[in-house]
């Protein structure tokens, strides 16, 4: 039998129970990637104050591009984390993954709050940070796509990017409360309490969501499409090299245009505010706090909208967009004015929220069951780790050595081109497909 039964799934998503289940892993999905998104955002809302206490340096922006190169660390290590964590979300379950990987990026981000700092202990300092980024990184390479394959698995195959909408949206909500928290520690302490201990709080406090993230988790069972698939494992054919091939490089290419226009968004711009612009890090925070408030609301309105009308208009859309008003949009932040850097941010913001949508969806939607978990990690970490995560740090240096501060844009426009070309060759539209396909 080459397909798994598709009638199995459909009768775990549509009967009255069924759709309390969905809601239910729904909110237990969502909170431990509420966790762990939140416990990576911190580190680039505090990337400066990082930067001085762990690469002290008194020329002037080599401090933040250090800290912002610990950030691409990250990133780098994501594909290490789809390599070992992937092939346990096909083997094990996709529940086994969201269990490890909230439990790791819980430890490491306490253990960053409780470091000493470069003039405690010297080069140990900067050295088990990057060490502590590295962990992250992996952690995180196998909860955004397990998350996500979790979550659309479970859903009715009339509703799958409203689903996909969930980890967006919580991924969006984590940057938010991260950016309020940052906003209110950087408003209320002074700049000595701030750099002294401040920075601290929210690394620390980690600890307490990822017992609870833990807790609901462990009470998850494992997806209709992958309990079938292990039913089915003995007699099914493996899927073809061409079309693993093609799922790959599809899914580096909405991977890579959503990575680079999300960590612009989330991580560069609130820096580029602060830094490039001038603008007190209280302000730019509350600015970069709105934009995100938007792109939470729309992330369920696209899953929505998605389900309707397909996959393949929206992101096509949506890289054509970022091509073309790249510079509009580092014009308006330039600008200095509060009403145009905000228009700015509300425009890159939604444009991130359809390439967030598309991409949690698509990692489901372009790969056959018995390889999704690997396929769908790999495609995605290598994007975010070649593209994605250098992202802010480029942008940093590209204004270093140049002086523009639009320069950036640069970056941005050619990444979407780039993936614009090759996904208008290799994405067809997938509302569709079977998604219990072996």
């Amino acid at each position: 039998m080459s397909t798994i039964s598709h009638s199995v799934v459909e009768s775990n998503t549509h009967t009255r129970g069924g759709q309390v289940d969905i809601r239910k892993r729904a909110i237990a999905v969502g909170i431990g990637n509420f966790m762990e998104w939140f416990d990576f955002a911190v580190y680039g809302y505090f990337a400066a104050v990082i930067g001085m206490l762990f690469f002290p340096s008194s020329a002037p922006g080599v401090s933040l591009l250090s800290s912002l190169a610990v950030f691409a660390v990250g990133f780098l290590s994501r594909p290490f984390g789809a390599l070992i964590l992937g092939p346990i979300g096909d083997r094990f379950g996709r529940r086994a993954v969201l269990i490890i990987t909230v439990f790791g990026m819980g430890v490491c981000t306490t253990i960053i709050g409780l470091l000493p700092t470069y003039e405690a202990i010297g080069i140990a300092a900067p050295v088990l940070l990057i060490a502590m980024r590295f962990v992250q990184g992996m952690m995180v390479g196998g909860e955004w796509s397990s998350a996500g394959i979790y979550i659309v698995e479970s859903a009715p195959a009339n509703r799958r990017a409203t689903a996909a909408s969930v980890i967006t949206g919580t991924a969006g909500l984590a940057f938010l409360f991260g950016t309020f928290v940052a906003a209110t520690i950087t408003t209320t302490l002074s700049d000595a309490q701030l750099t002294a201990w401040g920075w601290r709080l929210p690394f620390v406090a980690s600890i307490v969501m990822t017992g609870i993230a833990i807790f609901i988790r462990r009470k998850l069972g494992d997806t209709p499409v992958y309990e079938e698939m292990v039913r089915q494992r003995d007699s099914a054919q493996a899927p073809s090299k061409a079309v693993r091939r093609r799922a790959f490089i599809t899914t580096f290419a909405f991977s890579a245009l959503f990575g680079v226009s999300l960590y612009y968004f989330v991580t560069y711009a609130n820096n580029h505010l602060v830094t490039t612009v001038g603008l007190p890090r209280s302000t730019a925070l509350w600015l970069c706090s709105i934009a995100l408030v938007v792109y939470v609301i729309v992330n369920p309105l696209i899953g929505r909208l998605s389900d309707r009308i397909g996959r393949r208009k929206l992101l096509l859309g949506a890289a054509a967009a970022l091509t073309v008003l790249a510079f509009p949009i580092f014009l308006l932040i330039n600008s200095g004015n509060s009403a145009a850097i905000l228009l700015g941010l509300i425009i890159l913001g939604v444009l991130v929220a359809v390439t967030a949508v598309m991409d949690v969806v698509l990692l489901v939607e372009v790969f056959p069951a018995s390889i999704r978990s690997t396929g769908a990690a790999l495609g995605h970490n290598l994007a975010l780790a070649i593209l994605a995560g250098p992202g802010p740090f480029i942008a940093a240096a590209l204004i270093r050595m140049t002086g523009d501060a639009n320069l950036p844009a640069a970056y941005l426009a050619g990444v979407s081109l780039l993936c614009l070309l090759v996904l208008c060759k290799t994405l067809p539209e997938t509302r569709d497909n079977d998604i219990s396909r072996f």
